[in-house]
């Protein structure tokens, strides 16, 4: 089916006709998306997103213009916006931070590191903090809130904050054996 015909159909609400175009751009759009972000989460999420705001506003479509441009203008958008996101989510920051102290050794690392199985490990690992631990621990390393703002925040002392947060940070650094240079670099200092 034609291209313009399939987009004709979509602007009337064609879920085939769409689902044929779907088909027809996904991987390319996944390949160019993923050569940005480097994680099938990230990339899964964007080009979704994509694909939703086409439906959501097929009846803007227009069976004239390139279907490819409006395709990867939409995606663009969507895709800045994940990075915008990513960089200022903290795990990315110290991620990042890791990357660039393990580029500037000169030891090889036989293991790549890639963020989404820092991010699950990570996940696993604070499933063993006590509910109080693992919302200091956010709190503070996650979001970057001080001891006495917790403290504070929470009706504690901050002492109470302070222990809870080292009690934290031994069973992640336990949980975490695998990751010992990346977790160092997360939990760097106590705010």
């Amino acid at each position: 089916m034609q291209e313009k015909m399939l987009i004709e159909d979509i602007r009337n609400g064609s879920e085939k006709a769409f689902k044929i175009l779907y088909s027809q751009w996904v991987s390319r759009l996944y390949q160019f998306v993923y050569q940005y972000l480097k994680s099938e989460s990230a990339t899964d999420d964007v080009v979704q997103e994509t694909f939703m705001r086409i439906w959501t506003n097929r009846e803007s479509l227009n069976s004239e213009y390139l279907f490819k441009s409006y395709l990867f203008t939409i995606a663009y958008h969507c895709l800045l916006k994940e990075l915008k996101r990513q960089i200022n989510n903290p795990s990315m920051e110290k991620y990042l931070e890791y990357q660039n102290t393990m580029a500037t050794k000169d030891d090889e690392i036989s293991d790549e590191i890639d963020y989404d199985t820092f991010q699950k490990a990570l996940e696993k690992a604070k499933s063993h903090l006590s509910p109080r631990q693992r919302e200091i621990f956010e709190l503070n390393k996650e979001y970057g809130i001080s001891i006495p703002e917790i403290a504070e925040k929470l009706s504690i002392t901050d002492q109470v904050v302070r222990n809870q947060l080292s009690a934290a940070l031994k069973t992640l650094r336990n949980e975490l054996t695998g990751f010992n240079a990346i977790i160092l670099i997360i939990v760097f200092s106590l705010h």
